[in-house]
């Protein structure tokens, strides 16, 4: 037995030595965008259980190798982790492409001081996941108010319409995981259809900076994002639980993520609200509650190289309109005006009666990207979105329950773009967009249909580039080309078509002749270019200044074109203009900004220049079978927009901190030499917080403090009252008055386990339960804005 045990040492001596272990392989470390060498990175040999480190060069050497299979893993700081395997058959050379750039995959902003996603020179701030998780009960508009600028135009309290420094609806371009949101946004009563709670972060980009996602963006850019992906295996979690008192209304939301360190992802998220009347300080708003039902669901595959991802989103809102706002003719309006508190008070409910809205918007896309070395990245994405509005008036008889309009939105986009940064100092991206989308307009609800049918198809081409010139100076540029064609088919009044004078200037549309009613065939076609250009200029460590100059168009949207009739939960008969033309942007911004350690501060001032702004007001009053109402008017002008928004962090010691954010903008009517309607009042918001590292503990007390709006126009009109025999002045100019509110906030995290935290949060809005109506609230005729609201989130990360 021993003889034949030293046989086969012996032999398997024999078989080694036989073999050719003189093998020598040579490898080389390049970048994978520029193919600049990878100097110090740490190379571990798997079958020698040995490691290297490359050279100034990027190169290294494996001497003695035998044939057979070799195994690489490579690491270097800021790189991704990657493992290669050779079949070695002789002396061998091979060149390793690795990417040095691993935080753009990560998604992580690595600009010191500077919150920056989407933009380098314009006016940009990032609302982070700690920010956004205390608006979880709330609406992604009330969210989008922690930035100064940013104020809301607003249909009671739960339709909540972001605004930009005076800019809102079809001048604002909205994003959702990088998917324009198309869900009818001409109307100040639809407010956007995003769950606040499937964002991790949101970008708001002041003015038309960022091209890539639009050329009319004269307002701004809202880009929602979902949460980064992880390469590691992991898995985790959180739900979070609300509870107010105004309302008595109570929410919940959960979330669950997987990552691999493969790149495979997935995750899930819904959440739930439900909302009864809300309360001023002194009477219940009666038909105010809100139901609210949303589920994400995001998957796929990230590596450098390749991935690709799917994405749906589902959000019904079903949303009360004030019961006292649904009046009958122009002497209801005159007397909700007059009246101190509203003409229909109920008992608190949870019940949702006519007026009331119900939304569902829907959202799929698929998304896939390749990178090539030496050159860039090449993305590829479809999306396709259905809104479904129902608008529910007080009805009476066989259509009680039948809504008072009905409208189909659905929206087919096809995009892509490439991204070439192969070289250090360049950043170039082209990109192009096509997109078709149908509106119908169900003639089953038994009214007239406020916006008719239509197609409308876009095309979007743009170029942009972004060059460092100096370690200190940062320009970009960018063009792009839009077409837009709008193809619609809509009946007029015969009286109606003579009396606008459209049977001159479109005799030509009209494509059925019945008498009272026309059928038209509109077919508008609209060329815009928008262009940009700016340069951030970093002064030392703690100070920068950013400029920047944009052009851009915006044609007319439907509700600007088409509106021809009663708009019933405005109590207003709407007309739209079809003579209306593309209003055309100039927008100039300067930015200068400091940080550090204790004290940060950021001063933005603008000044917009727009051509044929659009705008909508009254311009007198109409009989109907329903009584008389007032007549607002799309219009168009010559306007300006300048203003200021100011904020400021300072730590005052390791406990103490205090912040301001200030915002006030002017707009103007240069035609008629007046201010513009439905512009935000100068606003300042001041908070001091106090933090503690017991359980991280935080609290904090803020004054929003907004002033009287002095600058209106005087749209004030006389009718005259049969029931009182006189003619009177109907006010729906004057502004209210100005108010102050207190609200605070308070929060605790407890570690209930090694990898478990509950975090909770105690916030009182209106804290001094004060009276008030704030100027850009529509409903701010018939009723005040909410009293006191007391609200608990109870947040389990896990």
């Amino acid at each position: 037995m021993k003889q034949v045990i030293i046989g086969l040492v012996l032999a398997i001596s024999s078989f080694s030595f036989s073999q050719n272990c003189r093998y020598t392989f040579l490898g080389e470390l390049k970048d994978f965008h520029d193919g600049s060498p990878i100097e110090s990175a740490t190379i571990y040999i798997k079958e020698n259980d040995k490691y290297l480190v490359s050279d100034l060069d990027g190169k290294f050497k494996i001497e003695n190798l035998c044939s057979g299979t070799l195994t690489l893993t490579i690491s270097h700081a800021n790189c991704e982790t990657k493992t290669v395997s050779f079949e070695i058959t002789g002396d061998t050379f091979k060149t390793i492409l690795i990417e040095h750039h691993i935080e753009e995959l990560m998604e992580v902003s690595v600009t010191a001081h500077v919150d920056k996603k989407e933009t380098k020179t314009a006016q940009e701030t990032v609302l982070k996941e700690l920010t956004l998780k205390k608006y979880s009960a709330l609406s992604i508009g009330d969210a989008l108010k922690e930035v100064a600028g940013v104020s809301s135009i607003n249909t009671g309290s739960s339709i909540v319409k972001p605004m930009i420094n005076g800019m809102h609806s079809s001048r604002l371009i909205m994003l959702n995981n990088n998917v324009r949101l198309q869900d009818q946004d001409w109307g100040i009563e639809h407010a956007p259809n995003i769950d606040v709670n499937a964002a991790s972060q949101i970008s708001v980009i002041k003015g038309a900076g960022a091209l890539a996602y639009g050329g009319d963006a004269i307002g701004g850019v809202v880009v929602v994002n979902p949460a980064r992906v992880f390469l590691k295996d992991t898995l985790f979690g959180k739900t979070t639980l609300n509870g107010q008192s105004n309302g008595r209304g109570y929410s919940a939301n959960t979330k669950l993520s997987k990552y691999t360190k493969k790149g495979w992802f997935a995750s899930i998220q819904a959440s739930l609200k439900q909302n009864g009347d809300y309360e001023t300080p002194n009477y219940v708003l009666t038909n105010t509650g809100s139901k609210s039902k949303g589920f994400t669901f995001r998957g796929g595959k990230q590596n450098f190289e390749s991935g690709f991802e799917v994405f749906y989103s589902y959000l019904n809102n079903e949303i009360g309109i004030l019961k006292a706002s649904h009046i009958g003719n122009i002497e209801d309006l005159v007397s909700a005006i007059n009246s101190l508190e509203p003409l229909v008070i109920e008992d608190f409910s949870y019940n949702i009666n006519a007026p009331k809205q119900d939304v569902t918007h829907q959202l799929a896309k698929a998304m896939y990207y390749k990178r090539f070395n030496n050159f860039g990245k090449v993305n590829l994405q479809y999306d396709y979105q259905n809104n479904q509005r129902f608008e529910y008036d007080i009805r009476v008889g066989d259509d009680r329950d039948k809504a008072a309009l009905d409208l189909k939105l659905q929206t087919h986009t096809l995009s892509s773009d490439i991204v070439l940064d192969a070289l250090s100092e360049y950043k170039l991206k082209f990109g192009i967009m096509g997109r078709y989308q149908n509106n119908f307009a169900n003639p089953d609800t038994g009214v007239r249909r406020l916006i008719p049918d239509y197609d409308k198809y876009d095309f979007g081409i743009y170029a942009t580039a972004e060059h460092n010139l100096n370690s200190k100076m940062t320009l970009d540029f960018g063009l792009r080309y839009d077409f837009n064609r709008i193809d619609a088919k809509k009946y007029y009044f015969t009286s109606r078509w003579e009396e606008r004078g459209y049977d001159e200037d479109f005799s030509d549309l009209i494509i059925d002749d019945l008498g009272t009613q026309l059928l038209v065939n509109p077919v508008f076609d609209y060329h815009n270019f928008s262009a940009s250009a700016g340069f951030k200029y970093q002064l030392n460590e703690n100070n920068s200044f950013i400029g920047n100059y944009s052009l851009s168009s915006r044609p007319p949207n439907p509700s600007e074109l088409f509106s021809d009739g009663l708009h019933h939960s405005a109590a207003r008969i709407e007309l739209g203009d079809l003579r209306l033309t593309k209003e055309t942007s100039n927008r100039v911004s300067a930015s200068y900004n400091h940080n550090s350690n204790r004290f940060n501060l950021t001063v933005e001032a603008f000044y917009n220049h727009i051509n044929d702004y659009m705008y909508i007001e009254p311009t007198g009053i109409e009989q109907t079978i329903r009584g008389a109402f007032p007549v607002w008017e799309y219009l168009q002008t010559d306007a300006e927009l300048y203003g200021i928004d100011l904020s400021v962090n300072y730590n005052i010691n390791e406990h103490f901190n205090f912040s301001n954010k200030s915002s006030y903008t002017i707009g103007n009517d240069i035609e008629n030499d007046r201010p513009l309607i439905n512009i935000p009042a100068f606003n300042t918001r001041n908070s001091i917080t106090y933090t503690n590292d017991w359980k991280q503990f935080s609290a904090s007390l803020t004054s929003d403090w907004t002033f009287k709006q002095t600058r209106y126009p005087d749209n004030n009109f006389e009718t005259y009252i049969a029931s009182i025999d006189e003619i009177v002045l109907v006010d729906v100019s004057t502004p209210p008055s100005a108010y102050q509110l207190l609200n605070f906030y308070s929060e605790v995290t407890l570690e209930t386990s090694a990898k478990t935290k509950l975090n909770i949060a105690l916030s009182v809005n209106n804290l001094l339960d004060t009276n008030y109506r704030a100027y850009l609230n529509r409903l701010r005729y018939f009723a005040d804005d909410m009293g006191r609201n007391i609200m608990l989130q109870l947040q389990y990360n896990y």
